[in-house]
């Protein structure tokens, strides 16, 4: 007997059918839940209070019927709040990065949710001077999040971007460090990220259209109310994103316009901000690049002339046009270069080789690449990050270290004498020993005979005798590589005799980029079928058994939970599917909302296209959902979320409470005052995670 079927007291809301008809290549179907989409959705995004009250019963009711069903599990939910929260560190500081005379870092009070900024004079490491405080810009707010802050060269100023709705829309605001005040600049509706130029009294920053898409960078001079900000740089064609970054020899203010598939990037002298931007080189379709400037040369990481895992090449600051830049690095074959962070004497290759990370250190010679060397580690799997820092002439890298049973450490690495130095490990209070654990790295053999990694973690005490319930994440789009690293709520589960395991199936690019190109467009179902064939290889290999496994993805691996569902749903007891984009064919086809068309290289355009509608109608998880019995389904959702809008997970809750024949748990959490992320606040989103698992765990009868 299902769980689920104990709960009487539940009744499951049925959203009322107004179906809508849409012809779209001469094939006609109808969406009977088309109208949960407000038709002010942009506004509802911004303002939350403006969505249309018959669809705010509709989503207050789901939320009323999920509480009812999990009321047996409140004690259950604040006992795993407690024990995730028993992880954390609470009184956390970073690791502090040396800048000219000071060192910044961020650190966290006790019962304090967000960070405070500080830094100290390298000749008073004891005088600690606290920049920001965001606990206390917090306060008025139900959501707060800073997307970027950061201080001027001159150290005399401090910047920080906050969203306070959850809908990534974010103010600028800028504090006077010798005072304590902020400046009546405050930048409304921007992208979260900005520069500072090396004048310290501008900076520049990307806003937002109507359609939420980042479109424009603009030129701001501290002290100006902003309504004369000169724009440097719009984006017309709709299909671009634009994005803000600076070099690591601080010299050049790069604006890059990208697609999925596409870069075109744009220039400015940091010195000399009032100038225009200038072309490095103009967009060519299919061609991907970033650079790095050092001395007299630019250093470019591209997959030009079909170098589909990224090769390095150079070319000098005058003639930046792609027929001028030559190769100088070109990885070996199952080598897939990630990128390149430059420093005055060194060039650190982040790269992963057959899904795993490796760092290489290569000393320059003028500007000439010398000899080489690459930093080992032993564990089976594990994950690597280089921490970019703010100095260029350094002989240290910062990078972090962790496996799926090892906290993370952060080292130092001093890349002339090739010694690190540990400078922090990940303290996990309630205690943790990573001798209790186990991690595998093993490979599932899909229908096409490729080989699929999968990362696994369980407690050595766990049976592998076919008994264990077992969750099985995966994401498998935009070449996301998903990492074998630390996570401490995860524990919850594994220490109650779950296993943990994480599909890396194609789609993402953990084994180069044409492990990307093969999970995406006509080739996206290699994912979802990659994905079966784990879960079914772990069968196999007595981990775990038909029935007892839980898939679990979000966003775009909400989709693949979506999928996998509608196409064997009997392999699974459960599944969990954060803000997931399901309703892929509906969205596709609306070049109105703020990913569509950027994101067209990556699923195809069924507008204009019949053969990209036809691949998208195969797996769309909305358009396929079928009579036939589903597992217990647990969604969630933001209403201000502007990359996977509320309707997607609402409309598909409520197509499968039509169609499903079971008996089953399904229910969806819709944050009413959340986006894509979910709540903000260290603490509060933990609350989303003690949900996840107490639904988990009451479904296969392990509450108690």
């Amino acid at each position: 007997m299902s769980s689920s079927s104990k709960v009487t007291h539940c009744v499951a809301p049925i959203a009322e059918k107004k179906p809508s008809e849409i012809n779209q290549h001469g094939e006609k179907r109808v969406d009977n839940y088309a109208w949960l989409k407000d038709e002010n959705w942009q506004q509802v995004i911004q303002s939350p209070e403006l969505l249309s009250p018959k669809i705010r019963e509709y989503l207050e009711t789901e939320n009323k019927y999920l509480d009812a069903c999990m009321q047996d599990t409140k004690a259950l939910q604040d006992k795993l709040f407690k024990e995730l929260r028993s992880r954390i560190k609470e009184d956390d500081s970073s690791v502090p990065e040396k800048d000219g005379d000071y060192f910044y870092y961020e650190r966290y009070e006790e019962n304090q949710q967000y960070p405070i900024y500080c830094r100290y004079h390298k000749n008073t490491s004891e005088q600690e001077e606290i920049l920001f405080n965001a606990n206390d810009a917090a306060k008025e707010h139900e959501y707060f999040d800073i997307g970027d802050a950061g201080h001027s060269p001159n150290h005399q100023y401090f910047a920080y971007s906050a969203d306070t709705k959850g809908s990534e829309f974010y103010t600028l605001y800028i504090i006077d460090l010798s005072s304590g005040n902020l400046f009546k600049d405050q930048i409304s509706n921007i992208q979260s990220t900005f520069v500072w130029a090396n004048d310290n009294q501008t900076l520049f920053y990307t806003t937002l259209d109507e359609n939420h898409r980042p479109d424009k960078v603009l030129r701001h001079k501290l002290g100006s109310d902003g309504t004369d900000d000169e724009t440097v740089y719009q984006e017309k064609d709709s299909g671009f994103f634009v994005s803000l970054d600076i070099t690591e020899s601080n010299n050049f203010i790069l604006i890059s316009a990208h697609d999925h598939i596409t870069t075109e990037i744009y220039f400015i002298n940091a010195d000399k901000p009032e100038q225009a931007a200038t072309c490095f080189s103009k967009r060519r379709t299919g061609v991907e690049y970033e650079i790095s400037d050092h001395g007299d040369y630019f250093f470019i990481v591209t997959n030009k002339d079909g170098a589909e895992d990224y090769k390095i090449m150079q070319t000098d600051l005058h003639h930046t046009e792609q027929e001028h830049w030559k190769d100088i690095y070109i990885p070996e074959n199952g080598t897939l270069l990630r990128n390149i962070f430059i420093f005055k004497e060194y060039l650190v290759r982040s790269e992963r080789i057959n899904g795993l990370p490796r760092i290489t250190i290569v000393v320059f010679q003028g500007d000439l690449l010398a000899e080489e060397h690459y930093i080992e580690f032993n564990e089976e799997a594990y994950e690597l990050n280089i921490i970019p820092g703010y100095e260029y002439d350094t002989h240290l890298v910062r990078f972090s270290y962790t496996s799926m049973t090892t906290p993370t450490q952060i080292f130092d690495y001093e890349m002339s004498t090739r010694t690190r130095r540990l400078k922090k490990q990940q303290e996990v209070p309630c205690g943790h020993d990573s001798n209790n654990f186990i991690a595998r790295r093993l490979f599932a053999t899909s229908q096409d005979k490729q080989e699929v990694p999968i990362s696994l973690l369980y407690k050595k005490t766990t049976l592998l005798d076919g008994s264990a319930p077992l969750l099985l994440y995966a994401y498998g789009s935009y070449g996301s590589s998903m990492p074998a690293s630390f996570a401490t709520n995860r524990f919850s589960l594994v220490n109650r005799g779950f296993i943990f395991a994480i599909a890396h199936v194609r789609g993402g690019m953990e084994k180069g980029y044409a492990w990307y190109k093969n999970g995406k467009l006509d080739k996206k179902t290699n994912t979802f079928n990659d994905y079966i064939t784990c879960a079914n290889y772990l069968i196999e290999q007595n981990y775990t058994q038909t029935g007892r496994i839980v898939v679990h993805g979000g966003s775009a691996g909400g989709m693949l939970v979506g999928a996998v569902l509608n196409m064997k749903p009997d392999l699974f007891h459960a599944a969990v599917a954060d803000v997931p984009f399901v309703d892929v064919l509906n969205t596709m086809s609306d070049d109105s909302l703020p990913l569509t068309p950027p994101e067209w290289p990556e699923w195809g355009n069924p507008i204009d296209n019949k053969s990209d509608y036809n691949n998208i109608s195969q797996y769309s998880p909305y358009d396929n959902v079928t009579k036939q019995d589903y597992p217990n389904i647990l969604v969630t959702a933001g209403l201000t979320d502007p990359r996977v809008t509320y309707w997607e997970p609402a409309k598909w809750v409520a197509k499968l409470r039509e169609f499903k024949t079971d008996k089953n748990l399904l229910l969806l959490k819709m944050n009413m005052g959340a986006g894509h992320a979910g709540a903000s606040g260290r603490f509060d989103y933990l609350k989303e995670v003690a949900l996840m698992y107490a639904f988990i765990l009451k479904v296969f009868n392990m509450a108690s």
